[in-house]
């Protein structure tokens, strides 16, 4: 089964080499690499033109920034494998266990599969305590709405069947693409599993980009989507 690994990308430029030799080693022979540059400006944009372009399948580039959700909503729009995931463009999910998450899938048990960062024993960097503590509460309450039981509703590694994504359309720009993709999922009825994963986390400092707006962003997307 092809899969295609989506990057949304913005202002990545100490990374984006990186992750790409990353995703390119990964122990997957059959996948394409789409990087969707959200109108970065630390010159992410010109590395790509420059040096990256070749390196992968496909570079789509915003003329305005437009958010995480809107990237991803341009990566699915041309991906061409059977199974999608998504991969951010920082360092903090492994590309070396995209076969864990891709098992359920392969083996005719998933449709839907998240990487969780709170189950399983892969090494995690103790990063910050209230996001944890958020991200706990998020879950919890996108599960009270879904009715399903996730540990980690937020997570970056989310891998879809192709046919999934067909039923879905994304209406969230940045954050909120989590809850609302989440609340969707649920509702077609189709075999969601959730597998561990190892965790690298980075601090602001070294370019996380969610905040507390996020959060509250989030909150809403949970009610507004499940209750649709």
């Amino acid at each position: 089964m092809k899969l295609s690994v989506v990057i949304p990308c913005f202002n990545e430029l100490t990374t984006i080499r990186t992750i790409i030799e990353a995703v390119k080693a990964s122990p997957v022979a059959d996948k394409e690499i789409i990087i969707v540059d959200d109108r970065s400006t630390d010159g992410t944009r010109e590395l790509l033109k420059s040096d990256i372009e070749q390196l992968v399948d496909k570079v789509v580039y915003h003329d305005v920034n437009q958010g995480k959700g809107a990237a991803l909503r341009s990566g699915f729009a041309v991906a061409s494998g059977d199974i999608v995931v998504v991969q951010d463009a920082d360092l903090e999910y492994d590309p070396q266990e995209y076969p864990i998450l891709m098992e359920p899938i392969v083996r005719d048990r998933a449709d839907v599969v998240y990487g969780s960062r709170f189950m399983g024993a892969g090494p995690h960097r103790v990063v910050y305590f209230w996001h944890m503590v958020g991200n706990r509460f998020l879950t919890l309450l996108s599960n009270m709405f879904t009715n399903i039981n996730l540990t980690d509703m937020e997570t970056c590694y989310k891998m879809f069947r192709r046919s999934v994504l067909d039923r879905i359309t994304i209406e969230e720009d940045r954050f909120g693409f989590e809850p609302e993709i989440t609340a969707k999922v649920a509702k077609l009825s189709v075999r969601i599993f959730e597998v561990g994963i190892s965790y690298y986390g980075r601090t602001y400092a070294e370019g996380k980009k969610i905040g507390w707006r996020d959060g509250f962003r989030a909150i809403y997307a949970i009610v507004k989507y499940n209750l649709a």
